[in-house]
């Protein structure tokens, strides 16, 4: 049903509006060398979880073409572990006693090829729901 179908979208994007907040946190990041935490800035990825849509719509809870749908849930931001890059810069104030600095472990290029993923699948999401809506508004005229 529409609803149903609107709900599905509307899980997708709050899923990627949620990856490209996380990403635009990442980018704004990619130089701290301290943070309150101490050490440089960790880069963080949105984790994406399929949920059937019949776990959490009561109204699909029987109805078998529902095991082929899926909300889409980000159930946690997860920190990447992956060290940051070492380079030796003994003016900067965060060097350590030989005169490294450690640096996020950030790359600016992936994180822009990230985001505009993010964007576009926003985009497609948004084209989905207006079609929605005119399919919707098309069957109410007809049935009228």
């Amino acid at each position: 049903d529409f609803m149903s179908a609107m709900e599905i979208t509307a899980s997708g994007l709050g899923a990627e509006r949620m990856r490209m907040n996380v990403l635009a946190s990442n980018l704004a990041n990619a130089r701290t060398t301290r943070t309150e935490e101490g050490g440089a800035y960790q880069r963080m990825d949105a984790v994406f979880r399929a949920v059937p849509v019949a776990e959490r719509m009561e109204h699909h809870r029987t109805d078998p073409s529902a095991r082929f749908a899926y909300l889409v849930e980000v159930p946690e931001v997860r920190q990447d572990g992956t060290p940051g890059e070492r380079v030796y810069d003994p003016s900067h104030p965060d060097a350590d006693p030989e005169g490294y600095v450690t640096l996020p472990n950030v790359n600016v290029v992936s994180e822009m090829v990230n985001m505009i993923t993010a964007s576009r699948a926003y985009e497609a999401g948004v084209t989905v729901m207006d079609t929605i809506r005119t399919m919707a508004r098309s069957a109410i005229q007809i049935g009228g």
